[in-house]
């Protein structure tokens, strides 16, 4: 896993900005960083005479030995890669690529793999692909360039496209210093504030956006500014059938997923919080016979102390088990750092242990594997039975009315038939638009056109929400920014494209009638008791209300010298103060943390 940043122009390029741009990328690659340019003739063909230069900061995992450092230029000297992420398919990529004649010149390196692959195969060689990555592909032959996303946007990538240069990287504070593009998008400022975070493609900077997951865009460098074009070569909805679920094939991906994920050429700890997807990969990896570390953040406050769980899975499996216990005093001492370790705003609280447990890792491992994705996989977000609950009883509703009035209903009942309930519901557990009201702010994000898709079930329609926004918009932000900021890489085994594709692709009757992660239950019902199976489940989060009313001071100190939201009447954010809800919270903490986060990179 690594980081990059890269610009191409027809002017010439400030190499000295770029590298001091670079700097905030090097968390993500402390291993090596190279530098090449245009300049370097004995290289690379660059025959179209555009100046470019790239850097890369590499954190070696796979294949650790030099000819698997990058850019990683091609044999005729007339491509260059930029990869981050990992390929775990790579070995068996490989294999069919030098069946074909292709030469390889690294042991083992997935990046290479990438390279022959995107340039002998082209854009299409990507559904080849198992794995996380974000990819910059620079073609002098044809003078192209291409950017990549993976499937569910688990690595990010950014870009702006002005002034006869295209700038792109990693980490979108460095793209838009060096594209000098650093004024706050209001519409974006006011998705934040509603949503929590910027959907993609925006960003929360004026004119640089944020590469959508499962986005191809190809830029014709004889034209940097006006020729760009842009495809999405896997969505979820993509996957809309009705399949017979086969509950024993449902475990051999998951178990692949997880074996596949295991192989590195550096020691791979676990993510261990006692909760039924962290415990349900350790016990699968323990049956293989795996030597299993494990992690945990725990915390002193018994609301939220889940140490009993994970010390029980750690003890069954007989890991070898860390934990760092953490309080309300500890939470002040890591906010900034959990801040500056995000280069978008993100405004999810489980953030800070999230960079806490990142952080302890990080000492002693390069790589970790985590549940993150288990809920959607397997349905086990109360939030999504409850909107199928809601939506069932007015579907019933209709059909008692319609057998009593059959001709009395009208046309006007129609939203008893076919409303708009369900899509506006969902739309309400993740958006809040009641503070932007409050705020007198405008509402111009559309969320249920962006990611409300009619599938041939509710409850497909409610999966595809659940992983087009909550899991690809924020859980993998999350999970790459707390984890990447501390040179660790994470590997997500239940947010493998093929499982997410044999989920979409069967009948929604067995995940239902198996609800609240009966399939993860049954994997452990041997090893735990019902009260372990059946508890209810408590996010990795921390104390918000008593951390936002104790740091009054600080929070209003900070939202008022920054001064972002001039537009409003400011005896507003003294009253969100005065009804202490955790709502209200979250409000708070939504403005202190974008007034920070501007005053720190704008």
């Amino acid at each position: 896993m690594c980081g990059y940043i890269g610009k191409i122009s027809n002017l010439q390029i400030n190499n000295d900005s770029l590298e001091n741009n670079n700097k905030r990328i090097i968390c993500r690659g402390p291993d090596e960083t190279i530098n090449i340019n245009s300049t370097f003739s004995s290289l690379f063909k660059n025959d179209d005479q555009l100046n470019f230069n790239f850097i890369f900061n590499r954190l070696s995992i796979v294949d650790l030995g030099k000819n698997a450092s990058q850019p990683m230029i091609n044999k005729e000297k007339n491509t260059i890669l930029m990869f981050n992420g990992e390929i775990y398919n790579h070995r068996e990529l490989r294999k069919k690529l030098e069946q074909d004649g292709i030469k390889f010149y690294s042991d083992h390196s997935d990046s290479e793999v990438v390279l022959n692959g995107l340039t002998y195969f082209g854009n299409t060689f990507i559904e080849k692909l198992i794995g996380q990555f974000s990819i910059a592909f620079y073609r002098s032959d044809v003078k192209n360039l291409t950017l990549i996303r993976d499937r569910v946007g688990q690595k990010p990538l950014f870009y702006s496209n002005l002034n006869n240069e295209i700038v792109f990287g990693s980490n979108l504070i460095s793209v838009s210093r060096e594209s000098k593009l650093n004024n706050v998008d209001k519409n974006s400022l006011n998705d934040f504030l509603n949503y929590g975070v910027v959907p993609s493609s925006n960003t929360i900077f004026e004119k640089v956006y944020k590469l959508m997951p499962g986005e191809i865009i190809n830029i014709d460098l004889k034209n940097i500014d006006s020729r760009k074009t842009s495809s999405i070569y896997w969505s979820f909805d993509k996957f809309n059938s009705n399949h017979k679920f086969d509950e024993d094939h449902f475990y051999d991906l998951v178990s692949n997923s997880i074996n596949i994920r295991e192989e590195a050429d550096v020691k791979v700890a676990n993510f261990l919080s006692g909760g039924l997807d962290s415990s349900f990969i350790v016990k699968n990896m323990y049956d293989r016979g795996k030597n299993i570390n494990s992690y945990s953040v725990v915390l002193n406050d018994k609301k939220y102390d889940e140490r009993k769980w994970s010390r029980k899975v750690s003890n069954k499996y007989n890991t070898n088990h860390i934990e760092i216990e953490i309080g309300l005093d500890d939470i002040e001492k890591y906010v900034l750092d959990s801040i500056l370790a995000f280069d978008e705003p993100y405004a999810d609280p489980s953030t800070i242990p999230s960079f806490i447990i990142s952080n302890l890792i990080s000492k002693n491992f390069k790589t970790a594997i985590s549940g993150d994705g288990g809920d959607e996989l397997v349905g086990g977000y109360k939030r999504t039975h409850k909107l199928l609950q809601s939506r069932n009883s007015l579907k019933n509703l209709y059909k008692f009315l319609n057998k009593i009035y059959p001709n009395h209903l009208g046309t006007g009942n129609n939203f008893l038939k076919h409303s708009r309930d369900l899509k506006e519901a969902t739309a309400s557990f993740f958006s809040d638009k009641n503070f932007i009201n409050f705020l007198g702010l405008d509402d111009n994000f559309t969320f249920e056109d962006k990611y409300y898709k009619n599938l041939n079930s509710d409850y497909k329609t409610l999966l595809n929400v659940e992983y087009s926004f909550y899991l690809s918009e924020m859980m993998m932000l999350k999970v790459d920014r707390t984890s990447m900021s501390n040179s660790l890489e994470v590997r997500s085994p239940f947010v493998d494209h093929r499982l997410i594709e044999y989920v979409f692709s069967t009948e929604p009757s067995y995940l239902l009638s198996n609800n609240k992660k009966s399939l993860f239950k049954n994997y452990l019902a041997n090893d735990f008791d019902s009260s372990f199976l059946n508890r209810r489940k408590q996010g990795f989060v921390f104390n918000l209300e008593d951390w936002v009313y104790q740091n009054q001071n600080l929070i209003l100190e900070t939202i008022l010298d920054v001064n972002l939201f001039s537009l409003f009447d400011h005896k507003k954010i003294f009253n969100l103060f005065k009804f202490k809800t955790r709502i209200n919270a979250l409000r708070i903490w939504k403005l202190f943390l974008i007034s920070k986060y501007v005053d720190l990179n704008s």
